[in-house]
């Protein structure tokens, strides 16, 4: 709920400003207040109006006062994120909000339901075709609708009907399709010794992506207890997930998301550096590394594990340095190891998953880096 203040009369009236809404022409609706107080003050009572506004909304929601003719496509939304969002995954919802504010909130959204035919909505999706959105953004735009028109119908006992339904969707041509393209070797050893000069946690980072394949929430949720030295292996059975105002650890949707994974001595020997560099930097903060600790955290101690957005960036950054080109991402690195294409002096891939396992590596075969 967006709200502002500002001082109307020196030297201590404040105008405290709230946005509840659009009526049904669209227009935008504030609720105004004016405080005669200091600048704290005014922020309290501002974040409290907030509040009450955000309150009252929820309460016309669940009373079920939307359903019918009148129900916009916002209020709707609003309501699925109460009823409904709980069963949802963090990056699910995370992922449906960006939906919604980028592309539905301040344009469709703003329509009755009612209002919308399968025409109208068709024109929708070629306009955003149009605007250069790809096929898979677009497509999720239409999934969100149809989910939210879906839940109205059903809420207001079938008077709402559902214009999503019986929607075409826009075709893309093949060269239009943006396909993510696995590094080559070339470009995987420029990237590794970009590292050289890089923050030892963030190198670590990436030459463990680079190693094994795994998601960036995965490698942010290792732990030094995942990392076995002596045998050279990692496990997998965590992961990192973006929510709003921070992170969460999650664990496996399935047992296949628990797997151990071999490395190559090379990344090995870089996680013992970062290892004693992250002991020796929690001793001087008079704290310990313990084994549940983080590997790739900047917290000393390592209690906190780093969030996926900082090393999408700092991967970009090195990117950059290494002149390596923008299609690249730290998600290609899965498409590297299972491509089995790169094949060069410093790199080795093995990246089959053999159907039986190897007895002296039954998690499988994983990359192996070569040093000299």
């Amino acid at each position: 709920m967006a709200g502002s203040l500002r001082l109307v009369r020196e030297p201590d009236v404040y105008e405290l400003r709230v946005y509840v809404g659009r009526d049904s022409s669209g227009r935008v609706k504030h609720r105004y207040e004016r405080l005669t107080g200091n600048k704290r003050a005014a922020q309290r009572a501002l974040a409290g109006l907030v509040a009450e506004v955000d309150h009252a909304k929820e309460n016309r929601v669940e009373a079920g006062r939307l359903w019918g003719s009148a129900t916009m496509l916002d209020a709707a939304f609003a309501a699925w994120k109460l009823n409904g969002w709980q069963d949802l995954s963090p990056s699910t919802t995370r992922r449906h909000e960006s939906i919604w504010k980028c592309h539905v909130e301040s344009s469709i959204g703003l329509r009755r339901i009612s209002e919308l035919s399968a025409y109208d909505l068709e024109r929708y999706f070629r306009k955003l075709k149009s605007e250069g959105l790809s096929e898979s953004t677009v497509r999720q735009v239409r999934v969100v609708l149809n989910r939210t028109c879906r839940l109205a119908g059903r809420w207001s006992g079938g008077v709402i009907a559902n214009p999503v339904r019986e929607t075409e969707f826009p075709s893309w041509s093949i060269d239009a399709d943006r396909v993510v393209r696995a590094p080559d070797a070339g470009e995987a050893a420029a990237l590794l010794r970009a590292c050289a000069n890089k923050d030892p946690r963030e190198a670590a980072f990436i030459r463990v992506v680079t190693a094994t394949g795994v998601r960036r929430g995965e490698a942010c949720a290792l732990r030094w207890s995942d990392v076995d030295f002596e045998n050279r292996t990692v496990t997998i059975d965590e992961s990192i997930v973006a929510v709003c105002g921070g992170a969460i650890v999650k664990g496996p949707r399935t047992r296949a998301s628990i797997r151990r994974l071999s490395i190559d001595s090379g990344t090995a020997e870089v996680l013992a550096g970062l290892r004693e560099t992250q002991r020796e930097l929690a001793e001087m903060c008079e704290t310990e590394l313990e084994d549940e600790s983080f590997v790739f955290s900047f917290e000393p101690g390592g209690a906190t594990p780093p969030y996926p957005d900082v090393m999408s960036h700092a991967f970009a950054s090195l990117r950059d340095r290494a002149k390596v080109a923008s299609d690249v991402h730290l998600h290609s690195f899965r498409h590297f190891q299972a491509s089995g294409r790169a094949r060069a002096r410093r790199t080795d891939p093995r990246v089959e998953r053999p159907r039986r396992a190897c007895p002296e590596r039954p998690w499988g075969c994983g990359v192996a880096f070569r040093s000299g």
